[in-house]
C-alpha cells in the first residue's frame, strides 16, 4: 500500500518516516509545500463509484424472458384489435415492473457512508503553527494532532503519544480499545497489532498524540476496503437464477405448443386468422404471467414477517436466498457474545472464585478478605464512570466498567469507597509497563492500588495476600503455579487483569515496586443466552456455522466451544496462514482445510473476502454477518450479507442484504426458516400455476386437433389466468409452511425451482384437468346435446372449478389430506371464496357474460361441470399418496 520505503511505516521509526516524507515533526510542512503535494497526491477522499442510473434500474425490470414473451403477446393482441387482452397483459407487466423498480432503486447505493467518513476536520501543524483544516486537504507528511473524541482523518505513523487509546473495531472487529505507542513493530504485524499506527475512520477514546500522515484517500486502509467493496461483485440471488432458467424453458414450451395448435387447427380447416388469435391466447395461457407478481408479493410478505422478528431485508430476493444457505460465517462480538465485558471470577491465593449471582459475590465479600480487596482495588484503580446503576450512563474502558459492576453487585458502594480512600495521584496506564496505579489516602498511610497485564504485574510482586489477611513472600514455586493458572484461564478465552497493592508512608514512592499480589480478575464477553439453541437449530437444518473473528485463536476457540460450534474438537485457522493466499493457485489440501475449519481468527478484510469466495467456489450459498467497515467487502460478496443493526457501522449496513435490529444470531436462524418456507411456497404455487396453465393449452390444442369446436375463447382463457390462477397462487405464497422445514438439509444450490419429479407432477395434474374438461365438453355436446356456445360455458366452468380445487393437490406428501399447511392456510379459503364469486359473476352478470361470450348451460350443464371438476382433485390425491417421486415435491427435488 505504502511506497515510501522498503519496510512498512509501522516497522520503522517515526524519525525515519519523517525523513522519507520530507517533513519535520516539530514544525510540519510549509503551507506552499502542502499545496504542491495536494496537487500531486490529490485530495484525501475516497473514490466514488458511479451509482446506477434510474434508467438502468428501470431497464433491468424488463430484462426477463417472461416479460418479453408477454410483451410480444400484448403487441399481437393490439395488432388483431383485441384491446381487452392487450390491456390485461400490460397491467400485469406494469405492476411487476413498478414493484421491482422501487425495491432496486432503494437498494442500489452502497458507498455513500464511506464517502462521509472521509469528510472530517483535522488539527494539523503547518509552518510551526497548529490550525484546523478540512481533512479533504491533508497530504502525506502533514503532522496531525489527536485528542479524545477525534476520528482519525488519515493513516498516521504516530510520533508522540500520551496515554493514547483508540477504538479500531470498525477495521479489526475487536471490541476493546487499543493502547498506542511510538515503538516500531515487526513488518509482518497484522493490522490489529500495529500499535504505532492510527488509521483513518478509527476513533480516539483516551489520551493525546501526534502522527505523520503516511497515506491519504484511496491509499489508506479504509480506501483499500472501499476499493474492495466497489469491486466485490455480489452474487446473483439463487431465486433470480432459478426464475430465469424456468422462464427460458417456458419460452420454448410455449412457442412449441402454440405453433403445434395453430398448425393442427389450420390442417383441420379452421380460419388462419382465428387460429393465430387462439395461438396468442395459448401463449399467454402457457406462461404463468402471475409468477413474477405472486413471487414478488410472496417475498414481500416474507420480508414483513422477518421484520417482525427484527430482521430487515434490503433486497427482496435475499429473503429466499436465506433458505438456500449452506454455511453461515458469523463474527463473534455482539452476535455470538453480548458485546460487554463481564467479571466471571477471581483467581486468589489458594482459591478460585466463580461469580454467578449477586448473592455469591456478596457472600464471598463478607467471608473472604482476599476477594474483598480484589473488588475494592478493581473499583479504586479505575478511571471509568459507570453511574449508580446498571442502566445509567457508562463511560470508559469496557474492562474497567466490568470491575465497577462486579464491586457494585457485591454490595460495595464506589462513592463510599472513594470517600474512604480519597485519590491523591493517578499514574495513567503506561503502554510500556502495561499497567496503571492510583495512590490513595488511607489514614496515616498511603495505599497504592495497581492494575494491569497479569505477567507484568506479577513480575513486580514480592508478596501475596493470603486467606488470613496476611502477606507472605511470593516464592518461585508459587509463581510457577500462578503461571499455570494464567495459562489455563487464557485457554478458556478469558481476559486477565492482575490486581496488586502496597502501603507506603508517603506519596513520592515509585508505585510499581515491591507489590503485594491480591489476585487475578477473569473477564469474558459472555455468550448470548439464545446462541446455543440457535447453533443447534442450524446443525439440525444441515447448515454449518463458522466463526470469523479478529480476536486471538485461543479466545476464539473458547467462545466457539461455549457456543456449541463444530463436532468434537474444533479446527481453528489463524489468519496469518491465509494472508496473501491466491484462489487460483491454492492447494487442494489448503482448500479442504478451509472448508472443514470451525473458526478463523485474526482475519483482515482481504482474507475475509477470499474466504467467502472459497466457499462459493465449493458450491456453498454463503451467509455472512459483520458490523465494521472491514466487513463491508465480504458482506457484499456473500450470497446474503447480514449487518448488525445496533452496533454496525453505516458502511456495513449499506453493503449488506439484511440488517439485524437486535444483533442476535437466533434472528438469523428464524429468518433462514422463513427463507426456506418461501422457497417451498414458491415451488408450490409454480406447480399450481403451471399445471393449471398447461391444462388450458392442452384443452384447446387437443380439441382443435381432434376436430372438435374450440372449447375456450381467447378472452375466456385470459380471464381464467387472471382470476383463478393468481389468487390461489398468491394464497399459497402466504402460507406458514411445513413445521418440519428446519429438520431437513438445505437444498442443493443448483436445484431448479421445478425439478424432474415436479415436471411429472405438473404433467399429471395438468393432464387430469385437461381430461375432465374435455370429457365435460364432449358430454355437453353429444350426451346433453347442447349447442356449441353453452357447451363452451360447460368447459369454462369445469376448467375454472378444477383449477380452484387443484390448490389442494400441492400439499406436502408427508401430511394428512385434511390437515396440512394448505388446508390450515386462511388465505387459501379466502382465495377459493373469491374465485367462486368471480366465476359466478362471469356466468350471471349480463355485461361480463356478454364480453366473455358465456351462454347459460342450464342446470344439467352446470351439474355436469361441477361433477367433472372434482375428478382432477381425486386423481391428484391418489398421485400424492401412491405415485413414485411425488414425495420429493416439497423436499430436495430430484435428489
Amino acid at each position: 500500500m505504502h511506497t515510501h520505503s522498503h519496510s512498512p511505516p509501522y516497522a520503522s521509526s517515526p524519525e525515519e518516516q519523517a525523513r522519507l516524507l520530507g517533513t519535520d515533526a516539530g514544525t510540519g510542512l510549509a503551507p506552499e509545500d502542502a499545496a504542491a503535494r495536494l496537487s500531486t497526491h490529490g485530495p484525501n477522499a475516497l473514490r466514488r463509484q458511479k451509482p446506477k442510473s434510474v434508467a438502468l434500474i428501470l431497464r433491468h425490470q424488463f430484462a426477463s424472458v417472461i416479460v418479453w414473451l408477454l410483451a410480444g403477446a400484448a403487441a399481437i393482441s393490439f395488432l388483431w384489435r383485441d384491446v381487452a387482452e392487450g390491456v390485461a397483459i400490460i397491467i400485469v407487466l406494469l405492476i411487476n415492473g413498478i414493484i421491482g423498480f422501487v425495491t432496486e432503486l432503494r437498494a442500489a447505493r452502497s458507498m455513500e457512508k464511506l464517502i462521509q467518513l472521509s469528510r472530517l476536520h483535522a488539527r494539523v501543524r503547518r509552518g510551526g503553527k497548529e490550525r484546523m483544516i478540512d481533512a479533504y486537504d491533508l497530504v502525506p507528511g502533514d503532522i496531525v494532532v489527536l485528542e479524545p473524541g477525534d476520528v482519525v482523518p488519515a493513516d498516521l505513523r504516530l510520533a508522540a503519544v500520551s496515554s493514547l487509546e483508540a477504538d479500531e473495531s470498525v477495521l479489526t472487529g475487536e471490541s476493546h480499545t487499543v493502547t498506542k505507542s511510538i515503538e516500531a513493530v515487526g513488518s509482518d504485524a497484522v493490522l490489529g497489532d500495529r500499535f504505532c499506527m492510527a488509521y483513518q475512520g478509527t476513533a480516539i477514546t483516551k489520551g493525546t498524540g501526534e502522527g505523520i500522515v503516511i497515506a491519504t484517500g484511496m491509499d489508506t486502509e479504509i480506501g483499500q476496503i472501499s476499493e474492495m467493496v466497489q469491486s466485490a461483485s455480489g452474487e446473483v440471488a439463487p431465486l433470480e437464477r432459478r426464475l430465469d432458467m424456468l422462464g427460458r424453458k417456458l419460452v420454448w414450451l410455449t412457442v412449441s405448443l402454440a405453433l403445434l395448435t395453430i398448425g393442427a387447427g389450420i390442417l383441420r380447416g379452421f380460419d388462419i386468422a382465428t387460429m393465430i388469435q387462439i395461438g396468442v391466447a395459448l401463449a399467454v395461457a402457457a406462461v404463468p404471467e402471475g409468477l413474477p407478481v405472486v413471487a414478488t408479493l410472496s417475498l414481500a410478505r416474507g420480508l414483513w414477517r422477518m421484520s417482525a422478528r427484527n430482521a430487515l431485508i434490503r433486497q427482496l430476493s435475499s429473503v429466499e436466498t436465506l433458505g438456500a444457505t449452506t454455511v453461515i460465517l458469523t463474527d463473534k462480538t455482539g452476535t455470538l457474545t453480548e458485546n460487554r465485558m463481564t467479571v466471571v471470577g477471581y483467581l486468589l491465593d489458594g482459591l478460585d472464585v466463580t461469580l454467578g449471582t449477586q448473592d455469591d459475590a456478596a457472600a464471598f465479600e463478607i467471608a473472604d478478605e482476599r476477594l474483598a480487596w480484589a473488588l475494592r482495588v478493581g473499583a479504586l484503580c479505575n478511571t471509568a464512570e459507570a453511574g449508580d446503576g446498571p442502566s445509567d450512563e457508562r463511560a470508559g474502558d469496557p474492562m474497567e466498567l466490568a470491575l465497577i459492576a462486579a464491586a457494585r453487585d457485591a454490595g460495595i458502594d464506589r462513592a463510599d469507597l472513594r470517600r474512604r480512600y480519597p485519590e491523591l495521584t493517578e499514574h495513567a496506564f503506561d503502554p510500556a509497563r502495561k499497567m496503571m496505579a492510583m495512590v490513595l489516602e488511607d489514614g496515616r498511610h498511603h495505599l497504592v492500588a495497581v492494575k494491569g497485564a497479569a505477567e507484568e504485574v506479577m513480575a513486580l510482586c514480592t508478596r501475596v495476600f493470603t486467606a488470613e489477611g496476611a502477606e507472605v513472600a511470593l516464592e518461585d514455586a508459587a509463581r510457577q503455579d500462578w503461571q499455570r493458572r494464567i495459562t489455563g484461564a487464557a485457554h478458556q478465552g478469558l481476559r486477565l487483569l492482575a490486581l496488586a497493592m502496597k502501603r507506603v508512608p508517603g506519596a513520592g514512592v515509585d508505585p510499581y515496586g515491591d507489590l503485594t499480589l491480591i489476585g487475578l480478575v477473569c473477564l469474558r464477553d459472555p455468550i448470548r443466552a439464545d446462541v446455543s439453541d440457535a447453533v443447534r437449530a442450524s446443525r439440525t437444518a444441515g447448515v454449518r456455522v463458522v466463526m470469523v473473528t479478529g480476536d486471538h485463536a485461543d479466545t476464539a476457540r473458547a467462545i466457539a466451544s461455549a457456543a456449541g460450534l463444530g463436532d468434537g474438537a474444533l479446527e481453528v485457522i489463524d489468519g496469518s496462514a491465509l494472508r496473501g493466499i491466491d484462489l487460483d493457485t491454492m492447494s487442494d489440501e489448503m482448500r479442504a482445510r478451509i472448508l472443514r475449519a470451525d473458526v478463523f481468527a485474526r482475519l483482515d478484510p482481504a482474507t475475509k473476502l477470499t474466504l467467502v469466495s472459497v466457499y462459493q467456489r465449493a458450491g456453498h450459498v454463503v451467509a455472512m454477518t459483520g458490523d465494521g467497515v472491514n466487513d463491508a467487502p465480504a458482506l457484499k460478496k456473500a450470497d446474503i450479507g447480514i449487518a448488525m443493526g445496533l452496533r454496525g457501522t453505516e458502511v456495513a449496513k449499506e453493503a449488506a442484504h439484511m440488517i439485524l435490529r437486535d444483533d442476535a444470531f437466533s434472528t438469523v436462524i428464524a429468518a433462514m426458516r422463513q427463507g426456506r418456507v418461501i422457497f417451498q411456497n414458491i415451488r408450490q404455487f409454480v406447480i399450481y400455476l403451471m399445471s393449471c396453465n398447461v391444462s388450458e393449452v392442452l384443452v384447446v390444442g387437443l380439441a382443435v386437433g381432434g376436430g372438435l369446436p374450440v372449447p375456450l375463447l381467447p378472452l375466456q382463457i385470459l380471464y381464467l389466468n387472471l382470476v383463478t390462477d393468481i389468487f390461489p397462487a398468491f394464497a399459497l405464497g402466504l402460507g406458514a409452511g411445513n413445521e418440519q422445514v428446519m429438520s431437513q438439509p438445505p437444498r442443493d444450490p443448483k436445484e431448479p425451482i421445478i425439478a424432474r419429479p415436479h415436471w411429472w407432477q405438473i404433467a399429471v395434474l395438468g393432464g387430469s384437468i385437461t381430461l375432465a374438461t374435455l370429457l365435460a365438453f364432449g358430454l355437453a355436446l353429444f350426451a346433453l346435446e347442447l349447442a356449441p356456445a353453452p357447451s363452451v360455458t360447460v368447459a369454462f366452468v369445469t376448467l375454472a372449478l378444477a383449477q380452484i380445487w387443484n390448490v389442494f393437490n400441492v400439499r406436502d406428501p408427508s401430511t394428512n389430506a385434511l390437515n396440512n399447511a394448505v388446508t390450515r392456510n386462511p388465505y387459501v379459503w379466502g382465495a377459493i371464496a373469491l374465485c367462486l364469486g368471480l366465476v359466478a359473476l362471469a356466468l350471471w352478470q349480463p355485461l361480463l357474460a356478454d364480453i366473455l361470450r358465456l351462454d347459460p348451460p342450464g342446470k344439467a350443464g352446470l351439474g355436469l361441470a361441477v361433477a367433472m371438476s372434482l375428478v382432477p382433485l381425486v386423481i391428484g390425491q391418489i398421485w400424492i399418496r401412491w405415485m413414485p417421486g411425488a414425495r420429493h415435491r416439497t423436499g430436495r427435488g430430484g435428489q
